[in-house]
């Protein structure tokens, strides 16, 4: 029945990782714990379900952007949907209330500012309601990065609503975070399924801020055309770029709390229906995004925490296809979410500042970028390489003789007597005559200048990354450096370091570079026509007042590009396209395609080559019959002389 579903009204033929058993818990009416990855399908989980039960599945989102562009995109696939939000008018709600009172919804989306009103509690009570589904539920705990306190009020729903099950999806939890969710709610012996951390799509490439105008510029020059995010830490900062590229001829627009609500809310839009190639925000921007062609997100600055990290990055890449991660920090970064949480008392307590140490010791870092978050979540990558980050493309190179670097290093933090800087030890080491230096005469201590060819950043990086693997640490308001026992190992020779140095081009067949992992998800594609589709899914969306992404997805548009289908049923067939989509859309894509093959005398429908062989099954010999049918068809045969 579910399979049914997703094929019926969603284009899908298999579910992705965990999928089955998150829906089979909403079928049984068990309660649930959902993790999954961005792009793994979280929504489906939910969707797909209510579709079977029949009666009204309530959704509690936290955005009015993300409940808009969910109910879109159920509406285009037929299924019938709403939200109660603000943005609708008397007449609106009216209308959803009785679509609701007479059962004629499968899914409502509310507000929990919203749900929680007693107005609106017994409202619903009133009604028979199938599950309630909680999204983005890192928010209900404390321990999440985005804990609001109106999510914690939703604990009254057990007791609300005895007897309903109420699922939690979520794409970033601890096990901490999980169990909070799980007994903030109340939820009675929740089935907890736990996807894969790992993006294997994220290429993550992590490098130190210089002249990091041109290091973003990089970044887009290598996507033109394409979707992107660029995040940093402030709203200065944010104008600054933004009005930056545009001078240079990019197409950019800002998105931070500073700005009115209706600009902002323009700007979003633009940048969701393709008006705009990039937004350049503060964190304030892209929790209701659910844009699946995001090609690179860049992180203009350290964020506070791996979370944060992984749900902001994790804004590329949705459909599955390949995206750029990255992320340009400095210490500064560091110091300023410091000052910030040092200021939240209450964000201290709840731990805010071990995971700012675990995002700067994730960027300091020289394992697998890969391996690194996903052990932060407490799994491990079974690959020895992911081939996806710039550790394991062989992006960064390892200092020669780090032990000796190190020695040096911590020697000179002793013979400073463990009362300075990383700032103050860099000039030390470099050999300076900085007056500070020249009146605590630590010109004359026989680490000065030991480090003279060497440059400041390359130093400064080499102490940060001492710092980050636990052989110096920094004390009280200044960082002040201090040498803990695991460098006094170092000092005596028991110890090794790994310290980077910045990496020289390689040419090695075996490392996979940015240009052929791209290589690889357009093979086959046929890109002029990709580019003829995407206007036509950008005009089409247009008139019907929706992002494009919402049409159809870059998956779909660089399948047709790759199988170029002349017919309806050829055209079904294309990952993402559902009975509705292939009712309202077909006709215009199948001729958008068929005139560009006959213009440049291409063939059409073209087989994939690696088909694999059939099952001894019926349903695998009749799409192996079909796909040889079509060209029969096509010129006019009957359906009795095609079977013969």
């Amino acid at each position: 029945m579910l399979k049914k579903m997703l094929q019926k009204y969603w284009g899908f033929d298999s579910f992705l990782p965990l999928q089955s058993e998150a829906m089979n818990c909403v079928l049984d009416g068990r309660d649930s714990v959902v993790v999954l990855p961005t792009g793994g399908g979280k929504s489906l989980c939910f969707q797909a379900p209510a579709l079977c039960m029949g009666n009204l599945a309530i959704v509690i989102s936290p955005l009015i952007s993300l409940m808009k562009d969910q109910v879109d995109s159920l509406k285009t696939c037929g299924i019938r949907a709403a939200y109660i939000n603000s943005t609708l008018s008397y007449e609106e709600r009216k209308q959803v209330a009785d679509d609701m009172r007479a059962g004629s919804l499968a899914l409502v989306y509310i507000a929990p500012e919203k749900l929680v009103q007693p107005r609106t509690i017994e409202f619903l009570s009133r009604l028979n309601i199938a599950f309630i589904a909680i999204d983005e539920a890192h928010c209900i705990s404390e321990w999440g990065h985005d804990f609001r306190p109106e999510y914690r009020k939703l604990g009254m729903l057990k007791k609300t609503f005895p007897g309903i099950a109420v699922h939690t999806y979520t794409a970033t939890a601890t096990e901490r975070v999980r169990l909070d969710i799980a007994d903030q709610l109340g939820l009675k012996k929740p089935e907890i399924l736990v996807g894969s951390f790992d993006r294997p799509n994220l290429i993550y490439k992590i490098k130190p801020k210089s002249d990091v105008l041109n290091q973003v510029i990089g970044v887009m020059d290598r996507h033109p055309g394409d979707s992107g995010i660029i995040y940093c830490i402030s709203r200065k900062e944010v104008d600054r770029i933004s009005n930056a590229l545009n001078k240079l001829g990019y197409h950019a627009l800002p998105y931070h709390a500073g700005m009115s609500d209706l600009d902002r809310k323009n700007n979003q839009e633009a940048f969701i229906e393709e008006k705009v190639e990039t937004i350049v925000a503060t964190v304030a921007f892209g929790m209701g995004i659910d844009k699946s062609n995001v090609r690179y997100v860049i992180h203009n600055g350290m964020p506070k925490s791996l979370e944060n990290y992984q749900q902001e990055s994790g804004r590329a890449g949705r459909d599955g296809l390949d995206a750029e991660c990255c992320l340009f920090y400095s210490n500064g970064d560091y110091n300023i979410w410091k000052r910030m949480l040092t200021a939240d008392k209450a964000q201290l307590r709840k731990g805010a500042f071990e995971s700012l140490k675990a995002m700067i010791n994730f960027c300091n870092s020289v394992i697998c970028r890969h391996q690194a978050l996903v052990q932060y979540f407490g799994q491990t990558l079974q690959k020895k390489s992911c081939n996806a980050c710039d550790v394991c493309l062989g992006l960064l190179d390892l200092a020669d003789d780090p032990v000796t670097i190190g020695q040096k290093i911590l020697s000179s933090v002793i013979r400073q007597e463990e009362r300075f800087g990383s700032d103050y030890t860099t000039l030390v080491l470099k050999g300076s005559n900085d007056k500070r230096i020249l009146q605590n005469r630590h010109d004359r201590l026989s680490t000065w200048g030991i480090l003279a060819n060497e440059d400041k950043r390359t130093i400064r990086g080499w102490t940060e990354q001492l710092v980050s693997q636990g052989y110096l640490e920094k004390n009280g308001e200044y960082n002040i450096l201090s040498v803990t026992p695991s460098g006094r190992r170092l000092l005596s020779g028991d110890a090794t370091p790994r310290l980077l140095k910045p990496a020289l081009p390689k040419s090695n067949s075996r490392t996979r570079n940015k240009a052929s992992i791209e290589a690889e998800s357009w093979e086959g594609v046929d890109r002029e026509l990709f580019e003829k589709l995407r206007v036509l899914r950008r005009n089409k969306a247009d008139k019907l007042n929706m992002p494009p992404f919402v049409v159809f997805g870059d998956v779909s548009l660089r399948a047709m590009a790759k199988y170029r289908p002349s017919t309806q049923e050829g055209f079904r067939m294309i990952k993402g396209v559902g009975d509705k989509k292939l009712n309202d859309y077909g006709q215009e894509f199948l001729e958008c395609i068929t005139l560009y093959c006959s213009a440049n005398g291409l063939s059409t429908d073209i087989i994939p080559e690696s088909v694999p062989p059939p099952k001894q099954s019926k349903s695998a010999d009749t799409i192996a019959t079909a796909l040889k049918s079509f060209k029969y068809f096509r010129e006019g045969m009957s359906i009795e002389d095609t079977a013969s």
